[in-house]
């Protein structure tokens, strides 16, 4: 039987991985917001990631924009009950098409249901399989999309 933990919860749980197993999330700042509906949110503060342009730092951005994808598997992983897997980046392209002159919101959305369905078969019959997720980042008060990020990521045993 599995159990789901509350929304809130879950991404409590989130937040202590990351900063316990990446320690760069705390230096960071990263902070995990929300998840909701199968929706992952982390504030990505610009002070402890601000460059010489006074904007937040490209690195710092691509490592939100990673881990907005590699929390969302995480977290929908666990509702799905599959506890035995390591989860990796294999590729990832980004973008910046604006500047982001203040505290961000990554945010990843679910796949389509169909390619979620087949990365938990393949991930159960072979012990491995790879899923293409979307991250976007924008400044906190906007939904204007400052990054853009496609990730693929492999579960493995």
């Amino acid at each position: 039987m599995t159990t789901i933990e509350p929304e809130h919860d879950a991404a409590h749980a989130l937040e202590q991985v990351l900063h316990h197993d990446i320690p760069l999330t705390r230096e960071m700042g990263m902070r995990v917001i929300d998840w909701h509906n199968q929706t992952l949110r982390l504030h990505l503060p610009l002070a402890p990631n601000v460059n010489h342009k006074s904007t937040l730092f490209g690195g710092s951005l691509y490592c939100g924009a990673v881990l907005a994808g590699w929390g969302w598997l995480h977290l929908r992983l666990r509702e799905a009950g599959i506890t035995d897997g390591h989860i990796v980046i294999q590729d990832g392209q980004i973008s910046y098409p604006l500047p982001v002159r203040s505290d961000a919101i990554a945010h990843c959305d679910a796949p389509e249901l169909a390619q979620w369905e087949k990365f938990i078969a393949t991930y159960q019959r072979r012990g491995r399989a790879r899923l293409t997720l979307h991250t976007c980042i924008s400044e906190q008060d906007s939904e204007e999309q400052a990054v853009r990020f496609v990730g693929q990521f492999v579960l493995h045993r």
